[in-house]
């Protein structure tokens, strides 16, 4: 089940089959890479603009497992800027209250509407924008999430309690970290 319109097109010019979830309720396993991991295995995605279908997925399936390089690891989440799903319309209303969820959950930040290589505004598979939050730190994500869930206007790229393995590839070789 990809996560993307380009993964789509790639795993069907292999002859890959595929499935979506108006076939299928449920999947047994996730395997997808991430943009930030920190100890809890709290996960920051989105960085390649699929973040609400890969929220989806994830959410529909038994287990998820992360992969990526060691350079993903960190000790709290936010270095990355949290990538948030927006639709155009209303968007400085949008911003407004995504400043506020940020204040009550104790962050704040710059947000920067995502440019494609074009220049022009990055649009999502879903026809939607992508703000970049540029948070810095995020000392608790879950508290994070709960703030997102009472807004529903957006999607934030938080991965929250979803991933229960990671596998982080190094110099060293390849770690790998369950969730406690």
């Amino acid at each position: 089940m990809p996560t993307s319109e380009t993964t789509r097109a790639d795993a069907a010019r292999c002859g890959i089959p595929l499935t979506t979830l108006d076939d299928i309720d449920r999947l047994d396993l996730t395997v997808d890479g991430a943009d930030e991991i920190d100890p809890a295995l709290n996960v920051i995605k989105g960085g390649g603009g699929a973040l609400l279908r890969e929220k989806i997925v994830a959410a529909a399936s038994d287990r998820m497992i992360v992969i990526a390089d060691d350079s993903k690891w960190v000790e709290v989440l936010g270095r990355f800027p949290l990538p948030i799903e927006v639709i155009p319309f209303g968007l400085a209303a949008t911003q407004r209250a995504m400043g506020q969820v940020f204040a009550e959950s104790g962050v704040s930040g710059q947000m920067v509407v995502r440019k494609g290589k074009d220049g022009h505004v990055f649009v999502t598979d879903g026809g939607h924008w992508i703000v970049d939050a540029h948070l810095e730190r995020i000392n608790d994500a879950p508290c994070l999430r709960d703030c997102w869930t009472r807004y529903r206007r957006c999607r934030a790229g938080l991965f929250i309690g979803l991933a229960s393995t990671a596998m982080l590839a190094g110099s060293q070789g390849i770690r790998v970290v369950e969730r406690r």
